[in-house]
């Protein structure tokens, strides 16, 4: 009993810091505790209403594309079961609701003719957060592109520019007066380098042919979708997100420091400095300069906006070395099981300090006002018990998140969010159902929900806010 109550009154402390600082730090008393979600990871509902096909609805559908051959046809379901999840995310007592519009559910073509079924829909979701007094975050592009547009080139077509600022105009004008949070990419370098050099993501390009151009494209639509919602949303609060990583070289040495810089330029610097105005980071990789083959007049000042906030995701550390494959970076990774690190289900390190390091580093640009942590989560193999999930190693991670967090806002970060990924288990890109992420247990295939621990901690954690 005392050892709990210990326990209690520490968390309630921290708590109490935490907001408490948050304020002094924002001086707002609004302070975004949320989870978030992706529409094809969740919706379901292939093609239900009028949806066109996305890259990712053709994708899954290639034999040997993701593990145990799964597909996002049904995944959550959460097209129809919106209301509970959003129920559910109300129960533990969280503020803020992160999801993404589909593209093709809106625009099935990509262009042209809009599907006024799917637009009624996300008025639908939009309604309940607010009617739950949840606030709506609004990713526009979490990487479902119409199968029509990649049909057309996707990414690696200049023309994607013209067709995204139309999607963009149509969706803030329909719902700009509910929702004032917007996003505008999901983590441009995880689509375009799983997506078009890899081949590991939809829609399965590899090489640098496509890489480029596609990143390129990708940046300037990440700056014109800011001025799209500044112009169409009056008090909007306008952000994009990054997926980023602390990269530490395997050892001091010139040889692994200068890849660990290499890395560093491509995961973390390579679209967030373009919008703050200082270009593409050609100073850490000459060979990025192959990208100004796909610049036209004025491209250099159309890359950079002034964003209210950055969004930051995180989920693990880089440790580098110097090598001679790839030669694009001359850099590769330490695998964790090389340096027994303690991984996740996806095999990824487990390192909640990394955190911190990126938002120290992320607040250090000049032209960076405000972050909002878009994502922090950490996946494992959750099992049903009677009703109940047992997760004490999520619920350690979201403790020490949350812990940094703060740690970074005492030393004069402005972070004005927190959001956990995600809500419920779903379907995890190319890794399919088996890693689980979730707050909330999802039961395949009947797809009923159970809190999790990790759930019902963070529940008694915000109670007191």
């Amino acid at each position: 009993m005392v050892s709990g109550f210990n326990l209690l009154f520490n968390q309630t402390a921290t708590l109490m810091k935490f907001l408490k600082s948050i304020h002094k730090k924002t001086k707002r008393k609004y302070f975004a505790w949320g989870a978030a979600a992706a529409a094809y990871q969740t919706e379901g509902a292939v093609d239900t209403d009028g949806k066109g096909p996305s890259i990712w609805d053709v994708f899954t559908h290639r034999k040997g594309k993701i593990k145990n051959n799964e597909n996002g046809d049904t995944a959550t379901d959460f097209y129809r079961n919106y209301k509970e999840d959003i129920r559910l995310l109300h129960s533990i007592n969280l503020n803020a609701f992160r999801f993404s519009l589909s593209w093709p559910r809106i625009m099935p073509e990509g262009r042209g003719a809009i599907n006024e079924k799917g637009l009624d829909y996300y008025e639908k979701v939009i309604d309940f957060c607010l009617e739950r007094g949840i606030e709506p975050w609004v990713t526009l592009y979490h990487w479902d592109l119409p199968q029509a547009l990649e049909d057309k080139g996707g990414w690696t077509n200049r023309d994607i520019t013209g067709w995204f600022a139309d999607y963009v105009d149509v969706c803030t004008r329909r719902f700009g007066k509910k929702v004032k949070n917007w996003i505008v990419l999901n983590e441009p370098m995880t689509f375009t380098g799983l997506g078009y050099y890899t081949g590991y993501h939809a829609p399965g390009r590899k090489g640098l042919r496509n890489f480029l151009p596609a990143a390129h494209h990708a940046a300037l639509c990440q700056a014109e979708g800011g001025r799209i919602i500044r112009n169409n949303v009056k008090k909007a609060h306008t952000g994009t997100t990054f997926s980023l990583s602390h990269v530490k070289p395997l050892k001091k040495s010139e040889l692994h420091t200068k890849a660990a810089q290499r890395i560093d330029a491509i995961v973390n610097r390579l679209f967030i400095e373009p919008a703050l105005g200082m270009g593409y980071p050609y100073d850490a990789i000459p060979l990025l300069k192959r990208i100004e083959k796909y610049f036209k007049p004025g491209d250099e000042k159309k890359l950079k906006f002034d964003f209210d906030f950055y969004g930051v995701q995180y989920y693990f550390r880089l440790v580098s070395r110097f090598s001679l494959i790839p030669p694009l970076i001359f850099a590769s990774e330490v695998p964790p099981e090389k340096r027994d690190a303690v991984v996740n289900a996806m095999g990824f390190e487990v390192y909640p300090k990394g955190l911190y390091k990126v938002l120290n580093k992320v607040w250090e640009y000049e032209g960076v006002k405000k972050i909002v942590v878009t994502e922090c989560g950490v996946c494992y193999e959750d099992k049903l018990d009677n009703g109940t999930v047992h997760d004490p190693e999520r619920t350690e991670y979201i403790k020490q998140s949350i812990d940094y967090t703060l740690k970074a806002i005492e030393k004069g970060v402005n972070i004005e969010g927190f959001f956990v990924w995600s809500l419920t288990d779903n379907f995890e890109w190319s890794e399919g159902y088996s890693p689980r992420f979730g707050l909330v247990y999802t039961d395949y295939p009947s797809l009923d929900r159970y809190i999790k621990d990790s759930g019902l901690w963070l529940r008694g954690f915000l109670k007191e806010r």
